[in-house]
């Protein structure tokens, strides 16, 4: 389990555990990618029609890669032997972790995974188990099994089977290691079969780095490896195995601290806190420290650059530069193998991922992936010799090289042509993980403070724990403090132990609050002292904040209604130009986004209403980093009908047309003509909508309501928002009873909303 994405800040046990427990238990379901509704299909997907492909593959085993999900089909496999930070914890414990690494191989590459725990430890045995599955998949993950016997079992398995298989905890750091070495070596002026390496550990990961570094051209003789016991030399008896012996040196060092004078790199494996600075300065010159020890270095980052200014360095976590992480490897190296039906992953396949990651990261960075990562200036240099592990690019720079390899290996059972497989690789990559992870780091570049007026509900109050704990933003919390404080130890909310409270009823403000919001609405029929009634909402009184300057942004209905929740920031804080408001759903399926509007506050909009909300959702949608195609929607298209509806959207794309002549806008149009390109060119040739429309503006709030709603419930849509567009100041009102996670991903887009950084919506 060597994979560790990061998460900016601490978990907490209870929220793990809810985490795992919550619905349908655990991280991943089977779901059938045919139609099962009628009894057709029922024959087709089981007697009698599944027949016939079982007779083909009879005739011909390599076509259940043709009929079956086994082409796309991983096992992730351990015995729960050597489970990273717990250790010997068996294979029903180990069951989690093989579930999330399924979850990752989905996410990272959209490849299916099958954990599979067993309970076996024998090496003779195990083989027979996984050698057995054989039929059942298109590759093998081996994960989480001790060190030696991890070894023989793979080097059994691979000669044995005609199916990748790859123990992750051995080659993925390797390779993402072996990445960052090339680049390293390079900005050190240093050749690779000069280094002289010290590595400490001598398990399945670090015996693996030591002989992937010298197919990279590393010396053997230049590698020292360290164990518990001390330095591997010649002769050595206590605590050896054949596979620590290849690396036995001749030698008369014999501690960790002599091993590394005049070192050009080390590579820890082991445990926190072993290197010190002393021993980081005792190294050569541009020494190159890959402390890898997880969660926590042989060395913390801060202090190897402080005893060492020329160094170059890596960890396994988040929060540094050069993150050796391997979700940057395993996903796209089966990627490949699996695209090209390979037999195994030779040597050459894991050398070309390597050396992929390495040019990769001598490319210039994309700014959408800077601006997942707060914006932080990423180029080729100290600070960034591997790529970022939410970089989406790895996916075709990684999968066609080794694809490549296995080709020339001899291993493909097809072959691709790889300038074609790049680019359907481009094309079908997920977009849904990136899009509030890059809302997130964009909050994170500046603190803003966002008011919750419901600060004494549980859902609210975990919801700020954890924007706390990433870095979100600073939440203010109104209503009693006791109340509040009270919850917060009850739940354990550790986070929150210096979060602002603010009682409205004991506020020094409220009298002037109520003062102002009674000029404000004097002549709407509030008199001064209805004024300061409607000053102790929670709501109101959040909303003068804002418009006070003490808070930057508001975040509220978890407890009300919409309208209800809505009603105070129109009164206060007002819309943009007195124009429309609107809210919008970000829509995520599987590979793709679309914004629906507005499907929270205008009933049935004018045309020039729907303009206006079409511009804002387009400036929405390039926040998103979508280039927006905007689609007016309708039961009709292009006239085909003269009713009130169609001709309001026809109206409304031409409004918009001759105001913002930069958008592309078209309408009025069915949904199946927005979304469906090829349809539209055959049948409606002149419009001038290209592409399928990712901007969605419905005819009124009860088509837009509806068709997210549907999305959502039916046909397993994630969905963001709603995001109130239009308004002055930064406000969003989350739906009745909305759950923790959006209540985060609506404060996150609050927040960057409040930033003001130059998008108007």
């Amino acid at each position: 389990m060597a994979t560790n994405l990061g998460t900016g800040g601490k978990i907490r046990r209870e929220d793990a555990l809810e985490y795992h427990a919550t619905g349908r238990p655990g991280k991943l379901e089977i779901a059938p990618t045919k139609p099962v509704t009628t009894a057709r299909d029922l024959s087709l997907a089981y007697s009698p029609g599944v027949a016939e492909p079982c007779r083909e593959i009879a005739k011909d085993a390599d076509l259940s890669y043709r009929y079956t999900a086994r082409g796309n089909l991983v096992a992730c496999i351990s015995n729960g032997t050597a489970v990273l930070g717990l250790g010997d914890i068996g294979p029903y414990a180990a069951k989690p972790v093989m579930e999330g690494k399924g979850v990752l191989f989905k996410k990272f590459a959209d490849i299916d995974v099958f954990d599979i725990e067993i309970d076996a430890r024998d090496v003779d045995e195990m083989v027979r188990i996984i050698q057995s599955l054989e039929p059942t998949f298109g590759g093998i993950n081996l994960e989480d099994i001790r060190a030696p016997e991890c070894f023989e079992l793979e080097e059994r398995l691979k000669a044995c089977m005609n199916i990748p298989v790859f123990h992750d905890d051995q080659h993925g750091t390797a390779i993402i290691s072996g990445a960052a070495l090339l680049n390293a070596a390079e900005l050190a002026g240093k050749k690779l079969e000069d280094l002289k390496v010290v590595i400490s550990g001598a398990g399945a990961s670090a015996i693996a780095c030591a002989r992937f570094y010298i197919a990279l051209g590393v010396r053997r003789q230049n590698i020292v490896m360290v164990d518990s016991k001390g330095v591997i030399y010649e002769g050595r008896t206590e605590g050896m195995n054949p596979y620590k012996a290849q690396f036995a040196v001749p030698t008369d060092k014999r501690t960790l601290e002599e091993a590394m004078v005049g070192a050009d790199v080390f590579l820890g494996l082991s445990a926190a806190g072993l290197v010190t600075q002393d021993m980081v300065r005792s190294m050569a010159d541009r020494p190159i420290v890959f402390a890898l020890a997880n969660p926590d270095p042989e060395i913390s980052y801060p202090d190897a650059i402080a005893a060492r200014p020329d160094v170059i360095m890596a960890t396994g976590r988040s929060d540094y530069p050069n993150q050796v992480n391997n979700v940057l490897g395993f996903p796209y190296i089966f990627r490949g193998a699996l695209d090209v039906r390979a037999r195994a992953i030779t040597e050459n396949m894991k050398l070309a991922a390597a050396h992929a990651l390495a040019r990769l990261a001598r490319e210039d960075v994309p700014e959408h992936v800077m601006r997942a990562y707060g914006g932080k200036k990423l180029s080729f240099g100290p600070e960034y010799i591997i790529p970022t592990p939410f970089d989406d690019r790895v996916l075709w720079w990684v999968a066609p090289a080794v694809a490549k390899a296995a080709m020339e290996d001899g291993v493909a059972r097809i072959q691709l042509d790889l300038d074609e497989y790049c680019e359907r690789l481009k094309r079908s990559q997920s977009r849904s993980y990136r899009v509030m992870r890059t809302v997130v780091q964009k909050a994170k570049a500046r603190q803003m403070r966002i008011v919750f007026p419901e600060g004494d509900a549980v859902p609210v109050l975990q919801a700020c724990n954890i924007l706390v704990s990433e870095g979100i933003c600073t939440p203010i919390l109104l209503g009693p403090e006791g109340l509040i404080r009270e919850k917060i130890a009850e739940y354990r909310l550790d986070e929150l132990e210096k979060v602002t409270i603010v009682d409205p009823l004991a506020s020094p403000d409220f009298d002037r609050y109520a003062r102002a919001y009674w000029k404000l609405r004097e002549r709407k029929g509030i008199t001064e002292r209805l004024a300061r009634r409607f000053m102790e909402r929670r709501s109101t009184f959040a909303a003068m904040m804002v418009r006070d300057g003490k808070a930057d942004g508001m975040v509220l209905g978890h407890t009300m209604s919409y309208p209800e929740a809505i009603r105070a920031p129109f009164q206060i804080l007002r819309t943009i130009d007195d124009k429309s408001a609107a809210g919008v759903y970000v829509v995520v399926t599987k590979n793709d986004v679309k914004l629906f509007a507005d499907c929270t506050v205008n009933p049935d909009p004018t045309a020039e209403q729907l303009a206006d909300i079409a511009e804002r959702t387009a400036e929405l949608a390039r926040y998103f980093d979508l280039e927006p195609r905007i689609a007016m929607l309708s039961y009709a298209n292009f006239g085909s009908s003269e009713t009130k509806s169609p001709a309001k959207m026809a109206e409304a794309a031409r409004i918009l047309k001759e105001r913002r002549p930069d958008l592309v806008v078209d309408g009025e149009m069915q949904v199946d003509t927005a979304l469906v390109p090829e349809l539209r060119e055959e049948l409606f040739p002149f419009s001038t909508l290209r592409d399928a429309a990712n901007v969605l503006i419905f005819p009124n709030l009860d088509a837009a309501n509806i068709s997210y709603k549907l999305l959502a419930r039916m046909a397993g849509a994630e969905v963001i928002g709603p995001i109130l567009l239009g308004m002055r100041h930064a406000v969003n009102v989350v739906q009745l009873r909305a759950g923790v996670n959006e209540i985060v991903n609506l404060a996150a887009i609050t927040a960057i909303k409040a930033q003001a950084d130059g998008f108007d919506f």
